[in-house]
């Protein structure tokens, strides 16, 4: 298979029970929802992260879950990309971003962490800020909260019951960009699920 058929979509979060449904583990979300789209199956551990490998449109697909904790996520993208020798435009990594509102996706070339250490790491790691991302927006903390109580929480019942309808479109945007390209994708998904 040549290589630029090979796609590594990566969703960022925490591993364990207790960061299950919080705001910082949509990236983890994402992942969750692509392989039931995609009817994945085959979970392994490599590389510190959940992968599991399915095909879309005659194209290869990685789908993984860092394992490492957000600010180690670089090491398994890293390892990863690697061992599928991935070439880093068909690299797409999922997060949470503070910075956008609840509901809006952004899909982007590149950029800094924007206080993400997930980026962070991932960037670190990379040796590089060109790669695409996949912003899933979860707003700013109400009143003097802390960013990190607030990512560390359960999304509210309000928020919970949009979810699905933002990780569907994200899922499409995702499949956008392995079928048409980044461009295609920004322009056809980036914005708020709700208008």
């Amino acid at each position: 298979m040549t290589p630029e058929l090979s796609y590594l979509l990566i969703g960022l979060g925490n591993p364990g029970r207790e960061y299950l449904n919080t705001r910082h583990n949509i990236g983890f979300m994402l992942i969750d929802r692509l392989t039931i789209r995609l009817d994945a199956r085959g979970m392994k551990m490599q590389s510190n992260a959940i992968v599991i490998t399915s095909r879309y449109e005659d194209r290869k697909l990685v789908l993984a879950k860092p394992q490492t904790y957000m600010n180690l996520s670089g090491q398994s993208v890293q390892g990863l990309l690697h061992f599928y020798k991935i070439p880093i435009e068909n690299l797409l990594v999922a997060h949470d971003d503070l910075d956008i509102p609840f509901g809006t996706i952004r899909i982007r070339p590149g950029g800094g962490p924007g206080g993400q250490r997930g980026m962070a790491s991932t960037i670190e790691k990379l040796g590089t800020k060109d790669f695409p991302r996949l912003r899933l927006g979860i707003g700013r903390p109400p009143g003097r909260m802390e960013p990190k109580d607030y990512v560390l929480q359960d999304f509210s019942k309000d928020d919970a019951k949009l979810l699905p309808e933002i990780l569907d479109r994200a899922s499409d945007a995702a499949f956008e960009f392995i079928t048409k390209g980044l461009n295609a994708a920004m322009n056809k998904y980036n914005g708020d699920v709700r208008e």
